[in-house]
C-alpha cells in the first residue's frame, strides 16, 4: 500500500514481535552495550536513562554504528528494537546530582564494555520502535523507578577527560578523537555532560550531542585542511549501500564544501511527493556561521571528508552527492552519512584531468541528470561559471 519495495511497518512488526515476550514485565535485566538516551522534549527538563536489551553477553555492536555498514537494514532494526529505554525526568543542569539514576546513567555512558544492568519500571515498556534520521533507533520505553549496574570499567581516555574539570569540552572531544576513541563513544559521553569546565557541564539531548561532536571534530580538522597544498587532480569516489548512492567529488581548489541530498518519492524526507526532492547546504573557504539547512548529516559528511584530507595532508573543494532511493525504507541515523562517506573515501577513486570529465563520469553513476545536480549546487555553479584571475 505504501508503494515501497519492502514495507517498513512489516519489518518493524517482525522485530518487535521477537522482543515482545521478553519485555512483558516490570523488571528487565541484561547487558547494556553500554547505551543511554537523553531526550529533548521539554528541554531543559528532559528524560534520561539507560537502554537495556533483555539479553546477556557482549552486546557492544548494538550501540557501535561504526560496525553497522556490513549489516542489513533488517539486522539494524532487529538489534536496535531490543534496546528498552528507561526514562527519568531531570533538569539538564543536574549532572552532579547524587540521584542514583543520574549517577548510573553517567557511569554507563563512560563505560568501555557491556555492563550488566537491571531496571524496575513503573509500568511495562511499550511503544513502537522509534526511528530517527539524526539518532540511532531504539525500542519501547517506560518510566524507570530504579536501576542498578555492575561495576563498569571506564574507557581510559574518556575517564581522563571526565576528571579534568578545567578542560573545555571542544578540546576534550578533539583530544579523544585524536586518541582513537570511536566518535559514537565520544557522542555518548558528551550527552551526559562528561566534558567541559565543571560549572558549565550539563546533559545534552542525544540528537544534539551527535551533531555537536561531528561539528567540533570536523571544524578542528578543517584548520589543517585549509593550509595544506591542493590535490593535483579531480577525483570521484563512489559507494552504494542501503539503496543510497554516494558520490564524493574532490577538486583541486581552496577548501569549499557542499552536501546535496536527493530523496526519491517514498523515502524519509519525501514520503508523499511525486517527484524527487533535493536539498543542499554549503560553505566556502571562510566557512558558515549558521546551522546547516540540511541538518546533522552536513556535519557528519564534513567530518569524514576532512578526515581523509588530513591523512593525505591535502586541501580540496568537495561536493558530496547522495541519491536516496525507495529501497532506503526507513531512517537509521545520521551515523549512516558519516560511515558511508568514510567508506566511499576508503575505496579507490577515479582520477580526471578536468571537471567536465569528472562530471561525465558522475552522470553515469547517478540516475538524476547532471544538469539538475548543477542547478541545485552552489559550489559546482561557482566552479563552472565564476570567472577567476587565472582565466584572464
Amino acid at each position: 500500500m505504501c508503494g515501497k519495495s519492502r514495507c517498513p511497518i512489516i519489518v518493524k512488526f517482525h522485530s518487535s514481535n521477537k522482543v515482545k515476550p521478553l519485555i512483558n514485565t516490570l523488571k528487565i535485566g541484561g547487558s547494556s552495550p553500554p547505551s543511554v538516551f537523553i531526550g529533548r522534549i521539554g528541554y531543559p527538563k528532559v528524560s534520561i536513562g539507560p537502554m537495556i536489551p533483555p539479553v546477556m553477553g557482549d552486546t557492544s555492536i548494538i550501540d557501535t554504528p561504526e560496525l553497522w555498514l556490513d549489516r542489513t537494514l533488517d539486522d539494524i532494526v532487529d538489534f536496535r528494537s531490543m534496546l528498552i529505554r528507561g526514562k527519568h525526568t531531570v533538569d539538564v543542569y543536574d549532572v552532579e546530582s547524587p540521584n542514583k539514576i543520574i549517577e548510573y546513567t553517567k557511569e554507563l555512558a563512560l563505560s568501555k564494555n557491556s555492563v550488566f544492568t537491571e531496571a524496575i519500571f513503573t509500568k511495562k515498556p511499550q511503544g513502537k520502535v522509534q526511528f530517527y534520521d539524526d539518532a540511532q533507533p531504539h525500542g519501547p520505553s517506560a518510566p524507570i523507578k530504579k536501576f542498578d549496574i555492575s561495576n563498569p570499567k571506564y574507557e581510559q581516555h574518556i575517564e581522563k577527560a571526565y576528571y579534568d574539570i578545567d578542560l573545555k569540552s571542544k578540546d576534550a572531544v578533539f583530544n579523544l578523537y585524536k586518541d582513537g576513541v570511536n566518535v559514537s563513544k565520544i557522542q555518548r559521553a558528551f550527552s551526559v555532560g562528561a566534558f567541559g569546565i565543571k560549572k558549565f557541564r550539563r546533559f545534552v539531548p542525544t540528537r544534539w550531542s551527535i551533531t555537536a561532536v561531528d561539528s567540533t571534530i570536523g571544524k578542528n580538522l578543517m584548520i589543517n585542511t585549509k593550509i595544506y597544498p591542493w590535490i593535483n587532480e579531480y577525483r570521484v569516489y563512489y559507494h552504494n549501500q542501503f539503496d543510497n548512492r554516494w558520490v564524493v567529488l574532490m577538486m583541486p581548489t581552496e577548501w569549499m564544501y557542499e552536501l546535496i541530498e536527493a530523496w526519491y518519492p517514498n523515502t524519509t524526507w519525501n514520503p508523499y511527493g511525486r517527484g524527487i526532492s533535493i536539498f543542499n547546504s554549503y560553505e566556502f573557504y571562510k566557512g558558515r556561521n549558521t546551522y546547516a539547512e540540511i541538518g546533522g548529516c552536513y556535519y557528519s559528511a564534513r567530518l569524514a571528508v576532512n578526515e581523509t584530507l588530513n591523512k593525505e595532508r591535502r586541501q580540496a573543494g568537495v561536493v558530496v552527492l547522495r541519491e536516496a532511493h525507495p529501497g532506503y525504507i526507513m531512517p537509521i541515523g545520521v551515523w549512516n552519512v558519516r560511515e558511508s562517506v568514510r567508506k566511499a573515501l576508503h575505496e579507490s577513486y577515479q582520477k580526471f584531468a578536468t571537471l567536465d570529465q569528472a562530471l561525465i563520469f558522475i552522470s553515469n553513476k547517478m540516475d538524476i541528470p547532471l544538469q539538475r545536480w548543477i542547478k541545485n549546487s552552489a559550489v559546482l555553479k561557482n566552479k563552472l561559471y565564476q570567472k577567476r584571475l587565472e582565466d584572464f
